[in-house]
């Protein structure tokens, strides 16, 4: 993987957990919360898509390039 697209996901990642972090501090998610115990679909989508992002796009830059 190129250090340009692994370092895309990795910034991707981290705008998508704060992302999720502030839709979990939302009316929306604070009402399901109360309903059902656990925060909005949408909620979890960001978290879960941007721990993914930023794990892959961090091991592409900590694996680096190997020489021909």
């Amino acid at each position: 993987m190129n250090r340009p697209i692994s370092l895309a996901l990795l910034v991707i990642g981290v705008i998508l957990i704060i992302s999720g972090v502030a839709a979990s501090d939302s009316t929306a998610s604070g009402i399901s919360r109360f309903f059902t115990g656990n925060p909005t679909d949408k909620t979890m989508w960001l978290l879960l898509g941007g721990i993914a992002a930023a794990i892959v796009g961090a091991a592409g830059l900590l694996r680096g390039e190997k020489a021909p």
